[in-house]
């Protein structure tokens, strides 16, 4: 079975992103291509861990309301959450009320706060793990994303198993996981080529 599908448009993409038109959008424009800003990664790796045992599509429907609902994910902001606003968020049928998963991205935030104090930001630390050019695409975990999880675990992140950080790896444009007839493919790979990559902090 091939990879890709071509859509209404005549041009192919990745054969998941054309089940509805969500995902298309978010495929075309999002998918796979690098992130450096600390909010928005930590956004990405906290939505991968709501997704857990879910669909992607339930987590972007509801996008706009997990932002709301995190104080659009500043980390400093939900790093100050407490139990009234787990309370909040187990009351906010826009969400995942899943209370293991809402404590794990408030226990999340000081996590990272902590990282940025040692790595200057989170992006320095995450791209430390973007795997060598030419690996195998589809997987579903890495070595590089086993690695990534272990690292966060030690560290006392929660909900970063590698199969979630592995999709994250995917979001974020640690990876070009768009197959090679994807409309998105040569973008994403432009992208990368000039992404200036993040250094963590000297000493």
């Amino acid at each position: 079975m091939s990879k890709t599908l071509v859509g209404n448009d005549g041009k192919a993409r990745c054969r998941w992103c054309v089940a509805t038109p969500e995902y298309v959008a978010y495929h075309d424009q999002e998918w796979g291509f690098p992130v450096v800003d600390d909010r928005r990664l930590f956004e990405k790796l906290s939505l991968e861990g709501f997704q857990s045992g879910l669909s992607w599509r339930t987590i972007l429907m509801k996008r706009d309301n997990f932002r709301a609902a995190f104080r659009n994910f500043e980390i400093d902001a939900v790093a100050r959450f407490g139990a009234r606003d787990v309370r909040r968020l187990l009351g906010d049928a826009g969400i995942v009320r899943h209370r293991g998963k809402i404590e794990a991205v408030i226990n999340n935030a000081r996590r990272a706060k902590e990282l940025v104090k040692l790595e200057g930001s989170l992006a320095a630390f995450f791209w430390k793990f973007e795997p060598a050019a030419g690996r195998a695409r589809g997987l579903s975990a890495t070595d590089e994303s086993i690695a990534l999880s272990k690292a966060l675990k030690k560290r006392g992140w929660k909900f970063v198993g590698p199969k979630t950080v592995y999709a994250f790896m995917q979001a974020a444009g640690l990876v070009n996981d768009h197959h090679g007839g994807c409309v998105s493919h040569a973008k994403v790979e432009k992208a990368r080529k000039t992404f200036k990559r993040p250094r963590a902090r000297a000493g």
